[in-house]
């Protein structure tokens, strides 16, 4: 979500500015330490956990009426309410079609907040006063906490499609258990440059399971509608933002207005949104390669707020062709994107209009990316919320790959330890009732965006990485998908399986830790690496490949690649000179613990093994070495996740590769005692 409001790792704070600006290119930003990244994000995870505290576990629906809900499809909301921007009272109706599972329906099961039994007069509470199907009303509602069941006026046959149209009035609570705050709130002021000022304004936001406490929905992940619409009649001069298009504004009597919104694509229940205020509207045009314009609508508080926030409003256009080159075009790109200003502490990607309390660079990257990861692609349960939300903050490292380019790296040291500063945890949320589990910030942001990170390592080439990602967007376009999903998606691109790397890093606790020994001679460098893992009844070994900077004593340097594949394992390697000093994961790939390097006088140095000369590669069903060592006895193949698939006698120089499945494959060669004599790569077609 950060939704982000968490998110807010603000990297830059952005001056008062009159007039319409473009973002300053990246030589004008002052470059931040990874000390100022870390304290940033740090506070703002603070407040993500003040907020949430109130509600750990607030999971809605019974299981036995998520079984009746599970009997129809949603395919549209249309919510017709009445608000204001000072007060948390709602009246109005939503219509509800459904289609219908494969049983006939009897009732219509759906969520709606009522307040505790026995709860003091007065207390915020949503009340039913009816439910109209087909022109007919419902002879009987059935409620039970926030269980509510009406019965139909005429039983509905499988298949078909069936409107309800629920009528309810009340005051949403105040009960803190959306992500951030409640799901429906309003203030009497804002702060801007640390400054209070005065102003109206009502927001929604429903993530995860808030949905309910401001209008009847049904709040099960995998259910999109497929399109949705939101009138809301109030009193001029509030303006009303939401998803979609605005379709029209009808004036009304009594300085009243109704603003109606709606929008064609499938969408998620809590990414439903409104915000009402005075706002003032500000509009921009993002131009994507190769695809339409995107119109940028904006609810600004008023002018001040917008001349403040105009420099970061003005890099939303370079976001979204930036995305929309990585990762597909932007998919809701003849409705808009935009942003309504909330105080809501942070930001929520309502799709096609987001709400956040302002705007800085890493929050505005980060909320935006989630139309892509998140929005148009949704997680299918909030066990796989690093779906949405890893994606998200690595969406945040990504701008500033593009835009800030010095403070990238900064980014992802500061991410990498917040993940550090939870070892015990998972990316994997295995409680899915509570709100402060799921939307953990060292563990579902900044460790998730490191596991995203070291997808990409893995994949030895950016192209492959966003063409997976490209595909999955497409793929599961309006959808929801499982980390299967993309487990699968990124074992097809590599030709590998992935279940070792999504076993450690998604489901996985801690992080692993390289203790190296070296010692050269000659030409011939040797490494002794013992991988210690920190959480070992979880995770006891990680297999991973690992980058070492060689820095020779002429002052050159030159970077190798290494695939541990056991906890203690040796290499060895021709150098081309003198080696000064070996750096562990120069580059940060890896969301490693702090290893150690020293040089072991006492480390033996085997001679380098030859480089066998090999054809033909690709193979098909058999390879030849062409400088097979006199003295080799077998043969043993590994492919790429370092698993070995193939040992064999080497009577002769070639050696049958008719049982390798297509992909690419390391080949040692030993000599009668075990010793390595020779290797090579291929692959087999």
């Amino acid at each position: 979500m950060r939704h982000c409001f968490l998110v807010i790792l603000g990297l830059l704070l952005t001056g008062p500015s009159a007039s319409r600006a473009q973002a300053p290119p990246a030589s004008s930003a002052a470059l931040l330490s990874p000390a100022e990244l870390a304290a940033a994000g740090r506070a703002c995870a603070l407040a993500h956990q003040r907020q949430t505290t109130d509600a750990q576990a607030v999971a809605t629906a019974s299981v036995r009426h998520r079984q009746k809900m599970d009997r129809y499809d949603v395919t549209w909301y249309k919510l017709d309410l009445a608000l204001e921007n000072n007060s948390r009272d709602i009246s109005g109706s939503v219509r509800l079609r459904v289609r219908v599972g494969a049983q006939a329906l009897d009732s219509l099961a759906f969520e709606l907040y009522q307040a505790p039994v026995g709860a003091p007069a007065g207390t915020a509470t949503l009340l039913l006063d009816s439910v109209v199907v087909a022109g007919r009303r419902a002879p009987g509602v059935l409620r039970q906490g926030h269980d509510a069941t009406a019965a139909l006026p005429q039983p509905a046959p499988a298949g078909a499609v069936l409107e309800a149209r629920i009528y309810y009035h009340g005051t949403a609570p105040n009960g803190r258990s959306a992500a951030i705050g409640n799901a429906f709130n309003t203030a009497t002021s804002y702060k801007m440059g640390g400054v209070t000022y005065p102003y109206n304004v009502t927001w929604s936001l429903s993530e995860p399971f808030s949905a309910h406490e401001w209008f009847p929905c049904k709040q099960v992940l995998t259910d999109k509608a497929d399109s949705a619409a939101v009138s809301v009649t109030t009193t001029l001069p509030n303006k009303v933002g939401s998803n979609g298009v605005l379709r029209r504004t009808v004036l009304l009597p009594n300085n009243k207005v109704r603003y109606e919104w709606a929008t064609r694509y499938p969408i998620d229940y809590y990414l439903i949104s409104v915000a009402v205020a005075p706002y003032i509207e500000y509009v921009s045009y993002a131009h994507p390669a190769g695809g339409p314009a995107v119109p940028i609508v904006n609810y600004m508080y008023n002018q001040a707020a917008l001349s403040y926030y105009q420099n970061e409003l003005d890099r939303l256009p370079g976001f979204i062709e930036n995305y929309s080159k990585l990762f597909g075009n932007y998919y809701f790109a003849d409705e808009k994107y935009g942003l309504s200003l909330a105080p809501i502490g942070g930001g929520m990607e309502h799709q096609t209009m987001t709400t956040q309390d302002g705007l800085d660079f890493t929050l505005t990257a980060h909320e935006l990316f989630h139309q892509w990861f998140g929005d148009n692609v949704t997680c299918a349960s909030w066990e796989d919320i690093w779906l949405n939300e890893a994606f998200a903050s690595y969406g945040e490292y990504l701008s500033l790959q593009a835009f800030l380019p010095a403070n990238a790296r900064g980014w992802m040291d500061a991410a990498q330890g917040f993940a550090h500063d939870n070892s015990t945890g998972s990316v994997r949320v295995p409680d899915t009732t509570s709100v402060g589990r799921i939307f953990s910030y060292n563990l579902t942001y900044k460790k998730g965006a490191a596991v995203v990170h070291l997808l990409r390592y893995l994949c030895h080439d950016d192209a492959r990485f966003y063409r997976v990602l490209r595909t999955y967007q497409s793929q599961y376009r309006g959808r929801t998908a499982r980390t299967a999903d993309l487990q699968r998606l990124f074992e097809a691109e590599l030709g590998q399986s992935l279940t070792y790397f999504f076993q450690q890093w998604y489901r996985g606790e801690g992080f692993p830790t390289f203790a190296v020994r070296w010692n050269q001679a000659g030409s011939s460098l040797a490494l002794q690496v013992a991988e210690t893992a920190s959480v070992p009844a979880s995770t006891p070994f990680f297999q991973t490949e690992v980058d070492y900077l060689l820095t020779f004593q002429d002052g050159s340097t030159r970077t190798i690649r290494l695939n541990q594949t056991q906890a203690n394992q040796n290499f060895s390697l021709a150098v081309s000179g003198p080696v000064a000093s070996i750096d562990v994961d120069p580059d940060g790939w890896l969301p490693d613990l702090p290893s150690t390097v020293q040089r072991d006088a006492a480390l033996v140095v085997p001679p380098v093994s030859t480089a066998l000369l090999v054809f033909p590669s690709p193979s098909h069903d058999q390879l030849t070495i062409s400088n097979l060592p006199a003295a080799s006895a077998a043969a043993e193949v590994i492919d790429a996740t370092g698993r070995v698939v193939l040992r064999s006698p080497l009577p002769a120089t070639a050696l049958s590769t008719q049982a390798l499945a297509p992909g690419l494959y390391y080949l040692r060669v030993f000599g009668a005692g075990g010793e390595v004599l020779g290797q090579a790569k291929f692959t087999r077609e």
